[in-house]
């Protein structure tokens, strides 16, 4: 079985240049392996300008390049599983697509404290959160007609760590028919969890980082006090219970996909940017 790392890092779906320094240190975060190759996808750097919005997302058309050249190395790669680097949520469209072509009973494990399913209608441009929504065929229309492969049906998904909803994310769930639950008391079962994997032979999973609990990890979202976003809340998820989620999916079911997503090292950022102001480290 081929296993690459797609270094996707992503950071105009987000609006943070952050997300492109997060990916790219990601990478190195992640257990080395000589076996599995990275391949990167093709993202310009931050250039500091302001993003225009057309068509209900901010920079779409950098947006929809980075989709198309994922694809377009997946392509040439041919990988049977995929470890994705994000960047932001917006990354596992390309993969999650891509993944569907070749295995058809597939589930979605999506680990994270917001549905991501906003629509270009709900006035926040910023296409990661619009992503799962597109993967089932709504979202954004330009986002979903990318896929090259069918659309992932309601019944194909499972929130873990899900926390409240904004009133057109409650719509949209609930209209599309996806069993969820809010998880801002207790989190799914375990045994939940099982019953959900076993009705696929393979299960795709999204791990973004903002599911953690902001103060007991800093590299998300919501450790940072100026960021508002769509006035969404952060996790509630220790890393212990991570860790513990994560080893029973990855030892009962067989994992062809997984994304980690919105990381967000602000401390090691400026850290990088004071040193790039001093010439001793770039003359």
């Amino acid at each position: 079985m081929k296993t690459i790392r797609l270094l996707y890092p992503d950071h105009v779906s987000g609006g943070l240049k952050t997300y492109y320094f997060g990916a790219n240190l990601l990478q190195h975060i992640l257990p080395e392996n000589n076996n599995q190759k990275i391949v990167k996808v093709e993202i310009a750097p931050p250039d500091g300008k302001e993003k225009e919005v057309k068509n209900g997302i901010s920079a779409e058309e950098e947006v929809l390049a980075g989709i198309r050249n994922a694809q377009n190395k997946l392509a040439a790669e041919k990988p049977d599983r995929i470890i994705t680097i994000g960047g932001n949520c917006v990354v596992s469209l390309a993969p999650f697509d891509y993944l569907h072509g070749i295995y058809e009973n597939t589930g979605i494990i999506w680990i994270d404290a917001h549905p991501d399913v906003s629509t270009v209608e709900d006035g926040y441009p910023n296409a990661h959160a619009m992503v799962l929504g597109s993967l089932m065929g709504h979202g954004a229309a330009q986002l979903s007609g990318q896929m090259k492969n069918q659309k992932f049906k309601p019944y194909e998904i499972l929130y873990v760590g899900l926390q409240g909803l904004h009133d057109y994310q409650e719509q949209f769930l609930n209209g599309a028919g996806v069993d969820y639950m809010v998880q801002d008391q207790a989190f799914i079962t375990d045994d939940a969890i099982k019953a959900f994997m076993e009705r696929f032979d393979h299960i795709l999973v999204h791990f973004d980082i903002d599911v953690l609990d902001e103060h007991f990890f800093h590299s998300t979202y919501f450790a940072n006090p100026e960021l508002t976003g769509d006035g969404s809340g952060g996790g509630k998820m220790t890393m212990e219970k991570l860790s513990d989620v994560l080893k029973l999916i990855t030892d009962h079911s067989d994992v062809v996909g997984f994304t980690v997503a919105e990381y967000l090292p602000f401390d090691e950022h400026r850290l990088h940017k004071m040193f790039t102001g001093i010439s001793l480290f770039t003359e």
